[in-house]
């Protein structure tokens, strides 16, 4: 009887290697993500009320927009 091929070991170890990094760079790009955001909207709040309202207009045409294109995407 053959047995079957067996994938060498080192391919399994890189796997498992990035499958525990990928949360962590995870954590580092949303880190960074969150501090532009802080410092981009004590910014925005700075330069006057018509200023914020018409970036939150922006922003939710922004997110309609992902939401549709993410929901047309799946099916």
């Amino acid at each position: 009887m053959d047995s079957a091929p067996v994938p060498p070991a080192t391919n399994l170890a890189e796997d498992a290697l990035l499958g525990l990094l990928l949360p962590f760079w995870q954590l580092v790009i949303g880190g960074f993500v969150l501090v532009v955001l802080v410092l981009s909207v004590g910014r925005l709040a700075r330069r006057g009320r018509s200023r914020m309202t018409t970036a939150l207009l922006v922003t939710a045409a922004a997110i309609a927009g992902f939401t549709l294109v993410g929901v047309l995407l799946q099916v």
